[in-house]
């Protein structure tokens, strides 16, 4: 039976100071990587680190504009230099702007497209650089059931979303013969801080779950397996996919609720 653990193992995530991302990381650690960990906040980042340093493991903070044309060789050579290697890539930094797609500014596209897919791009092929040369490597990048189902009010997220699904399924192809595999998770309703004003509400909470079929919105925590499955051993011949994690949602129609 292939290992799930990754002792030895270095892991970078992107957007890992809160969120899925540091849901993510944490799960990681609980299986053995080191992490580095990468976001805006200092401060967010460096408690995010002590919550990996408690399970045992080593973890480096990088304070970064992920859209930063300079972000990307940063973040690996920091990675690198911090923890000896990079063996896993985790794109789990993403923003969101909600409104009519009559409503939005170009500002807004260029925004959403340079943090949600630009930067994914251009950190997976930094990282593909390492991995590829080390015959071994993982990509996760987080993406959504947004590239699944059309959603009101998120279209340029939608777009960021359907670009990354159609990304991984590219870099799979290329980077397979490396020893490399890409794959992307892609949540469906998660209560995480992007979405709390939803899920904080009644109304709108009510409103949100009631096409789940598990009756509930999807926690951090929910990732973890497939998120140590794809980082793994165990999941060395699984790539170019997109897994959807929704709680039943789009088997059930995937309507908007």
């Amino acid at each position: 039976m292939p290992s799930f653990r990754l002792d030895g193992r270095v892991a970078l995530v992107t957007g890992g100071s809160r969120g899925l991302g540091l849901g993510i990381a944490l799960a990681l650690a609980e299986y053995g990587a080191d992490i580095a960990l990468a976001a805006r906040s200092a401060d967010a980042l460096e408690r995010a680190a002590e919550a990996v340093r408690r399970r045992g493991r080593r973890a480096t903070t990088i304070a970064v504009d992920i859209g930063a044309r300079e972000a990307p060789d940063m973040l690996v050579t920091r990675t690198t230099d911090a923890l000896g290697r990079l063996d896993i890539l985790v794109n789990g930094a993403g923003i969101n702007v909600r409104k009519p797609a009559a409503s939005f500014a170009r500002e807004d596209f260029e925004s959403l497209m340079r943090i949600n897919l630009e930067a994914a791009f251009f950190i997976s092929q930094a990282a593909g650089h390492v991995m590829r040369r080390a015959g071994h490597g993982r990509i996760l990048c987080i993406g959504s059931i947004a590239a699944e189902v059309a959603i009101p009010n998120v279209s340029i997220y939608a777009m960021s979303k359907g670009g990354m699904r159609q990304m991984v399924k590219s870099l799979a192809l290329e980077w397979a013969k490396d020893g490399v595999t890409v794959n992307a998770i892609a949540p469906g309703r998660f209560w995480t801080k992007m979405t709390d004003a939803v899920f904080s509400d009644d109304r709108l909470y009510d409103s949100a779950v009631r096409v789940i079929p598990m009756g509930r919105p999807g926690v951090p925590a929910d990732l973890a397996g497939t998120a140590v499955l794809l980082a793994s051993d165990a999941g060395a011949y699984i790539t170019g996919q997109s897994i959807v994690i929704d709680g039943g949602w789009l088997a059930s129609g995937g309507v908007d609720g």
